[in-house]
C-alpha cells in the first residue's frame, strides 16, 4: 500500500484519538455539572458561564485552523489537526517540525512528498519533545508553584519581575529562530539571501497589526478585539507574507 500524507488510514487514527479528548472533555463537564448541582450553586451562573466560555474558544479556534492550514502543504492534515487539536501550538510544532525536516535535508514548505518512514520521523520529533512539559508538571510543578508563591509573599515586585523574565526568555527562544538567518547578514564576506529576512518583516507586520488592535481595544466599542486581537494578527501576518516573499524571494 503506497503511503501518502492524506491517507484515509490517518484522517481515521487522527479523528480516534480527537474524539477520546473530546469524550474526555464531555465526560468532566457532565460530572461538573451535576457537583454543582448537589453543592447548590447557582444554575444560571453556571450556563451563562459555560455560554461564555463557548464564545470566547472561537478566537483561539481560528487561530487553530490557521495552522492546519499552513502546516499541511507539507505534512498532510491528519497529523498538524491531531497535534493542534489536543497538545501543541503553531509557534512549536512548526520549529519541531522543522528541525525534522532539516536533518532530512528536506525544506518544510518545499516538501512535495513523505515517505513513511520520514513522516514517523517528523511524528516523532513532535510528539515525544512536546511530551516533557506533560512529564515535568507532576514531578516539579508543586515545588514550582510553592516556590512561587514563597517569593511573592516575601517580595512581590521582584516576583513579577521573575515571571516576566522567564515570560520573556520563552519569548526570545523563539526569536532566535525568527532571527537566525538574519543575523547572517552581518558578517563579511557571508552570503545570506534576502529570503532570510521574511521571517523577520512577517514578525513585524503581524506586531504592528497586534499593537493597532491594542489601541483601538482602548475605545469601548472596539472592546471586544480583546479576544480576537491574536486570530487577528495572526492571519494578517501570514497574509503580508505573500507580497513579502515576493518582494525579498
Amino acid at each position: 500500500m503506497e503511503f501518502h500524507v492524506n491517507h484515509p488510514i490517518l484522517f481515521l487514527m487522527a479523528g480516534f484519538l480527537i474524539a477520546v479528548v473530546l469524550a474526555q472533555s464531555v465526560f468532566f463537564l457532565v460530572k461538573a455539572l451535576r457537583r454543582s448541582k448537589q453543592i447548590g450553586m447557582d444554575q444560571q451562573k453556571i450556563k451563562k458561564t459555560i455560554k461564555t466560555a463557548a464564545v470566547f474558544t472561537i478566537a483561539p479556534a481560528v487561530s487553530i485552523v490557521i495552522s492546519v492550514i499552513a502546516l499541511s502543504k507539507s505534512l498532510g492534515i491528519p497529523l498538524p489537526w491531531l497535534r493542534l487539536s489536543v497538545v501543541g501550538s503553531l509557534s512549536y510544532e512548526a520549529i519541531a517540525a522543522e528541525n525534522a525536516v532539516s536533518a532530512m535535508g528536506l525544506t518544510l514548505g518545499k516538501i512535495e512528498s513523505l515517505t513513511a518512514q520520514q513522516f514517523v520521523n517528523i511524528t516523532l520529533v513532535m510528539t515525544i519533545s512536546i511530551m516533557l512539559g506533560i512529564w515535568l508538571v507532576p514531578a516539579i510543578g508543586k515545588k514550582l508553584l510553592n516556590g512561587m508563591s514563597s517569593l511573592e509573599n516575601r517580595d512581590k515586585k521582584w516576583a513579577d519581575i521573575f515571571q516576566n523574565a522567564m515570560f520573556i526568555g520563552m519569548i526570545a527562544a523563539f526569536l532566535g529562530f525568527v532571527f537566525c538567518d538574519f543575523s547572517r547578514l552581518w558578517i563579511p564576506g557571508d552570503y545570506a539571501p534576502t529570503s532570510g529576512l521574511i521571517p523577520v518583516a512577517v514578525m513585524a507586520a503581524a506586531a504592528i497589526v497586534m499593537v493597532v488592535c491594542g489601541l483601538l481595544m482602548k475605545k469601548p466599542k472596539f472592546a471586544w478585539l480583546g479576544d480576537y486581537a491574536l486570530p487577528i494578527s495572526l492571519l494578517l501576518g501570514m497574509a503580508s507574507a505573500i507580497p513579502i516573499s515576493a518582494w525579498l524571494g
